[in-house]
């Protein structure tokens, strides 16, 4: 009974796949062949059996109804070629190349089975020798259509990756075989899997014989290629990857260099640049593979070519490509080892192009004297001994040439060539005295650098300095003597040349030359500063005396790239500082702010050091702190001197040079300087300053009228709290944020209260989450909302919003959401609805100087995407209920929102957002009116089609704003008219002559800078519509 029911299964099974075979070869049901490879893979048949059931099919007259029999097994196989066993892969292989003979309308069938085949693992040795053989005999394969000829292409691929050995065993008939497949081809989907293929029997040494001329050709003839993909092409074939896949074959040999450089050599004469530029390119990728004896018999050739281009092409990048292809080739003959017989071809090479280029060296005035230099620098910069030949040769006739051309535009030019060659020394490194060119010409060459800087023209000054700082960066060049005098030139630019240009370069090139000698600026630059600083300081007064003083500053930070020199410029600037504390005349805050910005610039040259670092913020630090604290205290005492110190723009600069210097401690080292910091602001523990006899003690939270001037200073306590590392324990935290939190509450001086929010908000971004973190934001909330609604301090509360919901958003805390509630709720108060709207722009900007990712605040990814989901509709609705005198706030706030959104963002909310940004323009607020247009500008040239739909209303609009009193809205408002040019020009057309009336009234606009953008907008719709455009 079981054997009964065995066999009725097995016979309902065949009856079954009977039936699938009669579908799709009578009835073509191409979704059968899922089935049956389905019933192969689950065991309900096996591929016999489906050979079987095929059998009438495939000894079928009709060769449509055998072709659909093969289809059937063909597809079948595809998925199931992992199952075969040796013995049916043999069968099926003899079966299939029988097949290759038969009927044309088979042959593409046949050829999916052999591509099911060729990735079986179980295929047995010879077989696929077999099937190339076959197909190579058999088929015409450029005959077929582009998927079959794909599909022979990618039988050879899986024979080459699988049966390597087996396939080289038929010596140069392979690459015979496949040269006749390849032959013709066009598709470019075809030819990048046939350049692999042909690329891989190169580098995989299979056996050319006598066929290499003939694999150049058949590759060579679609160089270079000329391919535009088809628009909307499924399959993103670019020109890009045909061009990078035959470059790959034609360089992959030695071998074709006799048949390709001179095909490249008349390809660069060609008139398309886009055949130049493949030609040059692929030159230059030859140059890695060949070798002197390849490039022998065609280097004139090629040398005539690249000097034709260079001297003649009006392409940058022709000239480009040219130059480095002449690179590769010297660097080329540079490498290839000679016998004692051979020719030394790099030295006849060089001699060509000195030929041809040296003379023209001597004609400053004239075309051909840049690209000149240009070939030779080339050439120069490929090894060590292209850069010693030309050196030679060319560095001894351009000091020639700049004291026989007495013009000092002609220096000019002349300058810059030799300081092309001597930036190629720096390539090299130290070289040994008697292999260095430029050491014997030590004396003209300094001799020449040091008469440019002394020249009254300031560009060959400019040029002179870069070329010193070239000079001074080659190992052992300047003797002792040369760089005192180096020394003597960089300070006589620096205090008394009139040009600042030439000044602040000079500083630069101080900068970069005084790690590399530090004893000698140490030493000679900066005590000369420090003199001229002391005796301006006595002469105190007249206006050119002040800029000495600015440029000796700025010198001294320049300078201290080194740590030695930083230990003699830091003392310095701050001796400095304590004189226009103590000054007899109250000076001008401005003074102090200028030593800041040099102290704040050493700061950040110091910042990856850690010994300069560490250095700098025990000797800053409480320096500033010290003289602070001391004016706080002669002020609270009414003495008058240090008042200047107390400037809200002097205290301001402070506050970047401290926290500069705390950014980077580690963490050891900030708990080291935070025990001393924290204690001074609360419990008045002076004793770590400097000089610390303070005529009264200093308590800056406590109360008073008194201490007010002493209050002021948390600017400084914000600086460097707010910038040490996360990790770093604060001491007393707690009763810290609980001053603070006072402070900024109840202080009646605007710029304490900000600084101590700004201060609380830095501390409470970087607080480790939990139940403290909690109390103290409570804490907040409870102060802050009396303090809103009603009393004298409602502004102050109002700061302190702002801050604690931006250190909050940035992070991502809960309670982030109910304060923006309160601030939106804001915005239709009558008093403080407009500073609620400002706001926004608080919470969505970066800044400066706490809360950023430079001072280690949490700061969250795509914070500003979240708070636009969460928070603009609100905006929006707020808007559409609030009453005419208050709409404006909601527009600013959204306004100040949509300009700091990165504009990805910003254009996929665009159709939603825009009418109400149209609305902002005519918004009297000139704040709303400035942000919506910087908001617009961006999108009308990111999203022209639909900005376009509403160009009548942006056109009014934008030309009534370009005559607003606020120079900035005219200038936003003539940029934004000027980006309009870059929407559909039909749809401008209709507007053209009214703007260009309109744009003629600001052309004599008062302001330099409204005339120039007036000029560039009005220019852009002159063109609107012309031809080329």
């Amino acid at each position: 009974m079981a054997a009964a029911g065995a066999g009725a299964g097995a016979g309902a099974g065949a009856g079954l796949l009977a039936a699938f075979v009669q579908d799709f070869v009578a009835g073509q049901q191409d979704a059968r062949a899922a089935e049956v490879a389905a019933g192969v893979k689950d065991g309900s048949w096996t591929v016999l059996q489906l050979v079987e059931a095929l059998g009438s099919c495939l000894e079928n007259t009709d060769p449509r109804t055998r072709g659909r029999g093969i289809q059937l097994l063909s597809q079948v196989l595809l998925q199931c070629y992992s199952l075969l066993q040796e013995k049916e892969v043999l069968h099926l292989v003899l079966f299939y190349e029988n097949r290759l003979q038969d009927h044309h309308l088979v042959i593409p069938s046949v050829l999916q089975g052999l591509r099911a085949l060729s990735m079986c693992e179980v295929l047995a040795p010879g077989l696929a020798v077999s099937v190339l053989k076959a197909i190579f005999q058999e088929v015409h394969v450029q005959s077929l259509l582009q998927l079959d000829r794909h599909t022979v292409y990618s039988i050879i691929t899986n024979f080459m990756g699988t049966r390597e050995e087996e396939l080289k065993g038929l010596g140069a008939d392979f690459t015979f075989g496949f040269i006749q497949v390849m032959d013709g081809e066009k598709d470019p989907r075809n030819l990048l899997v046939a350049f692999q293929i042909v690329r891989d029997l190169i580098v995989k040494n299979y056996a050319l014989g006598p066929f290499v001329e003939e694999l150049f050709e058949v590759t060579s003839c679609y160089f270079p290629i000329d391919f535009t993909p088809p628009p909307n092409d499924p399959h993103g074939i670019q020109r890009e990857d045909l061009i990078l896949s035959l470059r790959a074959v034609l360089v992959s040999t030695p071998l074709f260099a006799e048949f390709l450089l001179p095909l490249l050599i008349e390809k660069m004469d060609s008139d398309l640049q886009s055949a130049k530029l493949d030609s040059l390119q692929t030159l230059t990728a030859c140059c890695a593979i060949y070798g002197q004896k390849e490039l022998q018999e065609f280097l004139p050739s090629l040398w005539s070519s690249l000097r034709r281009e260079v001297f003649q092409t009006a392409s940058e990048k022709v000239e480009a490509e040219c130059l480095a292809a002449l690179h590769a080739l010297s660097a080329c003959l540079s490498c290839s080892v000679l016998s004692s017989d051979t020719e030394d071809l790099l030295d006849s090479f060089l001699s060509s192009v000195l030929q041809d280029c040296r003379h023209h060296l001597c004609e400053p005035d004239m075309k051909l004297v840049w690209p000149s230099a240009k070939l030779l620098q080339a050439a120069a910069g490929a090894s060590l001994r292209t850069c010693h030949r030309i050196t030679c040769s060319v560095v001894p006739l351009l000091l020639e040439q700049y004291t026989k051309h007495p013009q000092s535009s002609q220096r000019r030019t002349i300058l810059e060539m030799l300081l092309g060659f001597l930036e190629l020394q720096q390539k090299w490194g130290h070289v040994e005295e008697d292999e260095s060119a430029l050491l014997s010409l030590r004396a003209p060459v300094c001799s020449v650098v040091f008469s440019a800087m002394t020249d009254p023209s300031v560009q060959l000054q400019l040029v002179g300095i870069r070329a010193l700082t070239v000079l001074g960066s080659l190992q052992g060049f300047l003797s002792p003597p040369d760089l005192e005098l180096v020394v003597d030139h960089l300070l006589r630019l620096i205090l008394h040349e009139e040009d600042s240009q030439s000044s602040e370069a000079a500083m630069e090139a101080a900068g970069s030359l005084a790690p590399l000698y530090p004893q000698v600026f140490s030493g000679k630059m900066v005590p000369r500063l420090g003199e001229e600083l002391r005796s301006e300081r006595e002469e105190e007064g007249s206006r050119a005396p002040r800029c000495l003083q600015q440029r000796c500053l700025q010198a001294l930070a320049a300078v201290s790239t080194h740590t030695s020199i930083v230990r003699e410029t830091v003392p310095a600037l701050l001796q400095h500082l304590r004189q226009v504390q103590k000054g007899s005349e109250a000076r001008n805050a401005q003074d102090v702010v200028s030593v800041c910005q040099s102290l704040h610039r050493v700061a950040l040259q110091c910042q990856q050091d850690a010994e300069s670092c560490w250095y700098y913020h025990q000797t800053v630090v409480p320096c500033l702190l010290a003289l602070a604290v001391q004016a706080a205290m002669q002020e609270s005492t009414h003495l008058p001197l240090g008042k200047a110190l107390l400037e809200e723009e002097a205290l301001a600069a402070m506050v970047p040079v401290i926290s500069a210097a705390s950014t980077h401690l580690s963490p050891e080292l900030a708990a080291q300087s935070v025990s001393h910091v924290v204690p001074l602001f609360l419990d008045g523990e002076v004793s770590f300053l400097p000089q610390n006899s303070f005529p009264c003690s200093f308590r800056p939270f406590e109360g008073g009228e008194r201490l007010e001037a002493q209050r002021r200073l948390v600017a400084l306590l914000m600086a460097f709290v707010c910038s040490l590392p996360r990790n770093v324990v604060i001491p007393q935290q707690e009763r810290l944020l609980r001053e603070l939190l006072a402070l900024s509450c109840s202080c009646n001086c605007p710029f304490t209260a900000t600084t101590a929010a700004k201060c609380f908000a830095g501390l409470v971004n970087k607080h480790p989450a939990g139940q403290q973190l909690d109390e103290i934001l409570q804490l907040a909330v409870n102060r802050m909302e009396p303090g809103l609604v009603e009393g004298p301090h409602r502004t102050q509360a109002l700061t302190l919003l702002l801050w604690v919901t931006k250190a909050l958003v940035l992070r991502y805390h809960p309670l982030s959401s109910h304060l923006t509630d309160k601030l939106l709720g804001l915005l239709g108060d009558a008093e403080l609805g407009p500073a609620a709207a400002d706001g926004f722009s608080l919470l969505m900007a970066d800044s400066p100087d706490v809360l950023h990712k430079g001072c280690h605040a949490d700061v969250r990814l795509m914070f500003r995407q979240r708070f636009f989901t969460d928070n603009v509709p609100k905006l929006v609705q707020g808007f559409h209920g609030a009453g005419p005198d208050v709409k404006a706030n909601y527009l600013k706030g959204l306004s100040h929102v949509l300009n700091h959104l990165p504009k990805p963002v910003l254009v996929t909310e665009l159709p939603t957002l825009l009418s109400l940004l149209l609305e902002a323009l005519s918004c009297s607020d000139r704040v709303v009116q400035l942000s919506t247009l910087s908001c617009l500008q961006p999108l009308l040239l990111e999203a022209p089609q639909i900005m376009s739909l509403h160009v009548d209303t942006l056109v009014s609009k934008f030309l009534s704003l370009a005559s607003s009193p606020t120079m900035a809205v005219r200038i936003a408002a003539l940029r934004c008219a000027h980006a309009l040019t870059s929407l559909p020009t039909a749809v401008l057309l209709p507007y053209k002559a009214r703007v260009i009336r309109a744009l003629a009234k600001p052309l004599d606009d008062k302001k330099r800078l409204v005339r120039k953008e007036a000029v560039a907008a009005r220019g852009e719709w002159f063109l609107l519509g012309s031809p080329g455009r």
